[in-house]
């Protein structure tokens, strides 16, 4: 008899508990609904609360009636879902897995609230149970699965193509100047990729220092011959064995910088070949007939001899180019240099990142040009001056368009391509000139030779987002349809744009529209009546957002998303900020960034990686922003000191730290330039490595997060890459966009990916480097180089 009680009792104390929460989900979920009605927003979360309170205080006070409540309400839960979200995945997940969760436990408790209420019927509520749990369950092992954005109709048209042919070694950032990022090597293919295993693996020692701004590693190597180049975050350069990893030498430059480390690749030069001695026999080679040249995040230009990294004693001083000649005051951290140099036949020529939105008069955006050989500068590209290229000794022009990422070049056209940057500081262009505006945000295409100007596209018109050209231009001859080709360049942008222009003239090959764009009302502030849209290619994750695609891991964070939405000004495209709080969509990172496309020239497929992060941003008053502790940051409060304003932004998330948009939050995507079409396009990376509030879920759920760095497309029909969240290098069939290989990184990575054949062995070797993701804490300083094993077939 006792124990019958005691059992009661706990009965009853468990369902109390049970009603208890429910009616404080219920509360919240009104508060917050109600809020966000008076917002204009959706009434459903307040009326979920409203009968979610209701069911939990029914169920607290042991009344039937309130399992019956939240049963019904779940019902038309589910019908608002469909009709809100469709039959997406993710969305739902957002919508009905906590309610279905709580619909279970409810449904389990509805025996006891009969018995509690003096009935004896109720059983059947735990076959509700049951198929509700099996339904969790098969939308839990559902989210481990692969949910293509688009999915690939067919096989894409091969042909073999001349832009396909290997070089034998791999001299520059994208493989090529062209950009590319393509390789010509078949022996890894989709059959044996399975089979891929770590070969080497070496540590450089250098591992960057996770301060939250600039740290990580995002190299791509250089191979030339049997050895392997790398430069490390903080500007050491490795030589290392090809077949072994072993390294050969190394070179410290001791570069520093406040608030950058990073070092995104190397320049290779090599000199003809030494003539023949009186005697008939070849004259000793030269020190540094070939040369690796980097840069450094406090603004050097340095060259090594390739075969034993020391300086080359005749190019500059001693091996060395200041980098800061003819800037005019260069405060540190406010001009560094992280992309790779561009050799272009016997000159490398360089740009600068300018530390963006602390203030006015920062240094110039300059673009220069070097010998190869002495470093004697050959020309400049100073937009300031009335003559870009005039050989004054004045001062270059401050706080002009710089170019910060990699450039392109092509060797029969002879003409080189920036992709430029915009006017310091991004959210406030009132001061900007006639030239600034001309040239920000745009690619303009030089005279490899003198430096002068040939053609210029604007991507964006008076930017005030921060969509500066991130990207290195591809070079690809597209086929004309009538046996020939013409000359195209491909620019992805930070604002989803894939625009495709003629490289000899740059005119767009693929349509680009004028639409009007959104005005903003900010004092002192003009805005571009239109803007140019890529309307004959895809865009990517560029989708004008409404209420309804709002998400979040729960309906509370949803909610609370919903709230945020309503709460900011938003237009689409091009929202331009001002002193209310506005919407950016996509953020300022994008989009696409600095890892550029790869592409697949037999078949015509552009390999494009993106994230998808929107922000919020605000112009602050200055008499306001004097009471802000701000600088020149990616988010946060920035200075933007000589203006009228400063400037606060930040990613657009949700209480729990998610995407307040819904997922995939990264892709990887591929597109047909024949069809001018998105042929697949797949989420890339799981919580494994990440998570809500910055925890770990050590969960494989396919979500598709943020991406950030090159990928690598093969002839075998493989595009590797790297620059996910989790710890993973991945292998897609560039065909369909279907995984194929993965294998576990030590930490993350946002390294591009390359690949060569040995010349001694005969073995085809992808390399990456792995130095840890932007949002994680995990760094690490790894080299790491995979080949099938001995003896496998490799054809």
């Amino acid at each position: 008899m006792t124990s019958q009680s005691d059992a009661s009792g706990g009965g009853r104390w468990f369902l109390s508990l049970v009603g208890v929460l429910s009616a404080l989900v219920g509360i919240a979920l009104l508060v917050g609904g109600v809020y966000l009605i008076t917002l204009g927003g959706s009434w459903y979360f307040a009326l979920m609360g409203l009968a979610t309170t209701a069911a939990g205080v029914l169920i607290a006070r042991k009344r039937p009636a309130g399992a019956w409540l939240f049963g019904a309400a779940f019902v038309l839960t589910i019908i608002w879902a469909l009709f809100d979200a469709g039959l997406d995945f993710w969305p739902l997940v957002s919508r009905l897995f906590m309610f279905g969760v709580m619909a279970v436990v409810i449904a389990l408790c509805y025996p006891a609230l009969v018995r509690a209420s003096g009935g004896r019927a109720g059983r059947g509520a735990f076959g509700v149970a049951a198929v509700l749990a099996v339904a969790l369950v098969a939308g839990f092992v559902h989210m481990f699965q692969v949910k293509p954005e688009v999915v690939a109709s067919g096989a894409p048209d091969v042909a073999p193509s001349a832009q396909g042919e290997p070089d034998g070694d791999w001299k520059a950032w994208g493989n090529t100047t062209e950009g590319t990022r393509f390789a010509a090597l078949d022996q890894i293919t989709r059959a044996n990729v399975k089979d891929l295993e770590v070969a080497w693996t070496y540590r450089t020692g250098d591992i960057p220092e996770s301060d939250g701004f600039g740290a990580e590693d995002q190299a791509t190597p250089l191979q030339i011959g049997d050895t392997v180049y790398v430069c490390t975050p903080h500007n050491q350069v490795f030589a290392l064995d090809a077949d072994t990893g072993e390294k050969r030498w190394s070179y410290d430059s001791e570069a520093t910088a406040p608030n950058w480390q990073r070092c995104r690749g190397l320049g290779y030069y090599e000199q003809p070949a030494p003539s023949v001695t009186a005697e008939n026999e070849p004259a000793s080679p030269a020190a540094c007939q070939r040369r690796i040249f980097m840069t450094t995040i406090d603004a050097r230009l340095i060259a090594l001899d390739a075969g034993s990294g020391e300086l080359c004693e005749g190019f500059g001083e001693a091996g060395t180019v200041d980098l800061t000649q003819g800037m005019g005051e260069v405060k540190p951290g406010f001009y560094t240099l992280t992309a790779a140099p561009l050799v272009a036949d016997d000159l490398i020529i360089v740009g600068g990142r300018v530390a963006d939105n602390i203030e006015v008069g920062e240094p110039s955006g300059v673009v220069r040009a070097f010998n190869v050989v002495t470093g004697e500068k050959v020309w400049s590209w100073d937009l300031g001056r009335t003559d870009p290229n005039a050989d004054t000794d004045e001062p270059y022009t401050r706080a002009t368009p710089n170019v910060w990422t990699s450039m392109a070049y092509d060797p029969e056209l002879d003409m080189v391509y920036l992709p430029t940057g915009n006017t310091t500081p991004d959210a406030w262009g009132g001061q900007r000139s006639e030239r600034d505006n001309k040239y920000s945000s745009a690619v303009v295409a030089l005279d490899r030779k003198t430096g002068a100007e040939r053609w210029v596209f604007q991507t964006v018109h008076h930017d005030l987002w921060d969509y500066d050209l991130p990207a290195q231009p591809t070079l690809y001859d597209l086929p004309d349809g009538q046996g020939g080709t013409i000359p195209a360049l491909i620019q992805i942008t930070k604002a989803g744009q894939v625009f495709m222009l003629n490289r000899a003239t740059g005119k767009p090959i693929a349509r680009v529209e004028e639409r009007p764009a959104p005005q903003g009302n900010a004092d002192g502030e003009h805005y571009a009546a239109t803007q140019p849209l890529s309307t004959g290619l895809p865009s990517i994750g560029t989708q004008t957002l409404t209420e309804a695609d709002m998400w979040g891991a729960t309906p509370f964070d949803q909610m609370m998303c919903r709230i945020a939405f309503k709460q900011m000004r938003y237009d689409g495209l091009f929202t331009p900020p001002g002193e209310d709080l506005s919407l950016q969509w996509p953020g300022s990172l994008g989009g696409m960034n600095w890892g550029s496309a790869s592409i697949d020239p037999n078949s015509g497929y552009l390999f494009v990686n993106d994230m998808r992060l929107g922000l919020w941003t605000k112009l602050l008053p200055r008499d306001t922003m004097e009471s802000q502790e701000g600088g020149g940051v990616e988010m946060g409060a920035a200075s933007q000191t000589g203006t009228p304003y400063g400037s606060l932004r930040n990613r657009f998330m949700s209480p729990m730290g998610v995407p307040c948009q819904e997922p995939p939050f990264g892709t990887m995507t591929a597109i047909d330039l024949k069809q001018r079409k998105v042929a697949w396009q797949v989420p890339v990376g799981t919580v494994e490595d990440t998570g809500p509030l910055g925890i770990k879920m050590h969960l494989p759920v396919e979500v598709g997060l943020p991406t950030l760095g090159p990928s690598l497309a093969t002839e075998s029909g493989l595009v590797f890459f790297a620059g996910t969240q989790d710890y993973y290098l991945r292998a897609f069939d560039s065909a369909t966009g279907k995984e194929v290989w993965k294998q576990r990184l030590p930490v993350g990575s946002q390294g591009g990916p390359m690949t060569y054949v040995s010349p001694e062995t005969g073995k085809q070797y992808i390399v990456v480097t792995a130095g840890g993701a932007r949002q994680s804490p995990d760094r690490g300083d790894y080299v790491i180089a995979y080949a099938l094993p001995d003896g496998a077939d490799r054809k």
